[in-house]
């Protein structure tokens, strides 16, 4: 058994005892355990606080979870992995073990009663008119728009730009769209891209 199996107790853990041609990783990994601190799923990283050895954080990205079957982890799961050093500190190059007995699991989003399908709205939904984007966020999935004839800002959510077929949308494009003015102001309800 290796030196590096006797550490971690799994005989696959070191199966790599040096780095790879470019790499920029220390050769010398180790056998780490500890708890995630916060892992977020939008940039697709992590970090977990090492507690043997105590060696501070150790940044895990999502590349190393796929062998799991997974693309994230809650915060609080307790993990074994192997670490190497590289030039920002260390960083997980395997997870070998995920206990998620003590994570915090998020309970399930309920949806909000008050929330309106916007295609439902499309028979009550004024003529197309031109409008630009104010602003959208991407990781919130919605924005608003500006309405070219009043100047009024119109809420438009993501799924409404996906069934326009529009993935990404910057401030000042112009589009043009059918609006629902509802109780809770203006609503695009439909999109399309300006000709």
């Amino acid at each position: 058994m290796s030196r590096a199996s006797a550490i971690a107790g799994h005989p696959a853990a070191f199966e790599h005892d040096q780095p790879s041609p470019g790499s920029t990783e220390s050769a010398d990994a180790i056998a780490v355990s500890g708890r995630l601190k916060w892992f977020d799923i939008a940039r697709g990283f992590g970090f977990l606080v090492a507690e043997s050895p105590p060696i501070g954080d150790v940044l895990i990205h999502f590349s190393v979870l796929h062998p799991h079957g997974r693309t994230h982890l809650p915060e609080g799961a307790r993990l074994n992995c192997v670490a190497v050093r590289g030039e920002r500190g260390f960083q997980a190059r395997e997870i070998v073990t995920i206990d998620l007995a003590e994570a915090v699991i998020p309970a399930p989003r309920r949806r909000n009663p008050d929330r309106v399908d916007p295609a439902s709205l499309l028979d009550q939904a004024g003529d197309i008119e031109h409008a630009s984007v104010k602003w959208f966020n991407r990781l919130k999935g919605y924005g608003f728009l500006i309405r070219a004839r009043d100047n009024a800002d119109v809420f438009v959510h993501m799924e409404t730009l996906r069934r326009a077929g529009i993935s990404e949308v910057a401030p000042g494009q112009l589009l043009r769209a059918r609006i629902f003015d509802g109780p809770k102001g203006p609503l695009a309800v439909l999109v399309e891209p300006e000709e």
